[in-house]
């Protein structure tokens, strides 16, 4: 195995115009690997740090140039003469940090430097980076959860409820799956228009109408599959991804998007059951705060059976948070966002403990993106089975979809796209 001979990094702009940490890694043997880390705007509080500089004369305070500075100073000389081993790359690394979070050195060059080790491992070897990640058995392509209304914070407009997704889980293969999902973007554009809406975009790609109500967001997805000539449900599925973390207020929780309306953990979850009855919903995430175990073991126990549950904010793909969930039957699925835990050998952690426990796992995107489609890799290396990276609109979003359609392509007749909604 190569050894590691330079580490550099980079300030570079992530999709929201912010700054972001870019790191590249160059391999004894000449081989190199880059990738650029995403950041979010709802962000858990259990995160691991993402370090920003406070400098308000630069980039409003969000300039990362010390997180740059700790790669080059700090991980650069300790990993130089290193064997480029994924396991034994993290390990130093989390040990140089030396904090639960990676508040010291900052999870943003923590993950770069990560990332990049494994793009440089892969190029070693000759290989795709899903292969080098996942084998020979690195063969299903995922089921994108496209999200095509924002709300909450990806966007200005009057829905608190932050992500309003299709799913074409009943596609025959990936490449027709964005077909079918780009197909009923483009009519809920034109239903909108119809309607005198903006067709304006939120942070994700998504429309960022100002609606009624967010059964009015509901009832345009479905007449938006069904005007392209598919079935609710069967063909295309709903996701959402209520964001209900940042609703929170006091022991309720508050829609200051629509008048402050408040509600308590046992209203969401009747409103929950009144949706999943009415509209075809395979999945929600973040349905209840990130503190409120109690209200999400009573939201598992009403809904758990019959729609996938995913923790974001809840889990923040970290191991020993999904354990706790996992013996308390919290959830059935979490959400992976490498950014939320700082190492690839901590994501794939994360990732083996679900699929163990039967929990399905999503592979996500940020708000704050780059053109860097690693995680399209991720999800076919793990076989995750679903990744969320936006609408099909912005490049930072298509990048990951790209790339998934070349994957599917040089997988050919081995490539397989399975539904995890049908009964």
């Amino acid at each position: 195995m190569s050894t590691i001979d330079r580490v550099h990094a980079r300030e570079v702009i992530d999709s929201r115009g912010f700054p972001t940490v870019e790191a590249t890694v160059t391999l004894a043997d000449g081989a190199t690997g880059s990738a650029a880390v995403p950041s979010g705007a709802s962000t858990g509080e259990r995160e691991a740090i993402e370090l920003r500089d406070g400098d308000k004369k630069r980039y409003g305070g969000k300039g990362v140039l010390k997180a740059v500075a700790n790669v080059k100073g700090v991980l650069a000389p300790a990993l130089r003469g290193l064997a480029a081993d994924q396991n034994l790359v993290d390990a130093k690394i989390i040990a140089l940090d030396g904090t639960d979070n990676k508040g010291k050195l900052g999870a943003n060059a923590l993950l770069a430097v990560s990332l990049a080790t494994a793009r440089a491992a892969a190029a070693a070897k000759k290989q795709p980076l899903y292969r080098a990640l996942g084998g020979e058995g690195a063969t299903l392509l995922p089921v994108p959860l496209m999200n095509i209304i924002n709300g909450g914070r990806h966007a200005t407009n009057n829905l608190d409820f932050q992500e309003f997704m299709i799913v074409p889980h009943g596609a025959p293969s990936f490449p027709e799956a964005i077909r079918q999902g780009v197909e009923v973007y483009h009519a809920l554009k034109g239903l909108l228009d119809a309607r005198g809406l903006t067709t304006a975009v939120g942070d994700e790609g998504g429309f960022a109408p100002a609606l009624r109500s967010h059964e009015e967001a509901l009832d345009l997805m479905v007449e938006a599959i069904g005007k392209v000539g598919l079935k609710p449900g069967a063909d295309v599925a709903i996701a959402l991804d209520t964001a209900s973390s940042e609703l929170v207020d006091g022991d309720g929780y508050a829609f200051k998007k629509v008048g402050g309306r408040r509600m308590s953990a046992d209203d969401l979850i009747a409103l929950f059951e009144k949706w999943c009855a009415a509209y075809p919903i395979v999945s929600i995430e973040d349905g209840l705060g990130e503190n409120d175990w109690a209200g999400w073991k009573r939201l598992t126990t009403k809904l758990g059976k019959k729609v996938q549950l995913v923790g974001d904010d809840l889990f923040v793909t970290n191991d020993a948070i999904l354990a706790k969930g996992i013996q308390e039957g919290v959830g059935n699925a979490i959400l992976i966002k490498v950014n939320q835990i700082g190492t690839l050998t901590e994501t794939r952690a994360a990732m083996a403990r679900a699929a163990r426990a039967g929990y399905r796992q999503v592979v996500s995107h940020r708000s704050g993106e780059t053109e860097d489609a690693f995680i399209a890799d991720l999800a076919v290396a793990t076989n995750a089975g679903q990744i969320k990276t936006g609408a099909p609109c912005r490049s930072e979003r298509t990048a990951k979809y790209n790339r998934l359609l070349v994957i599917a392509e040089e997988l050919g007749p081995a490539a397989r796209y399975e539904s995890p909604f049908k009964a």
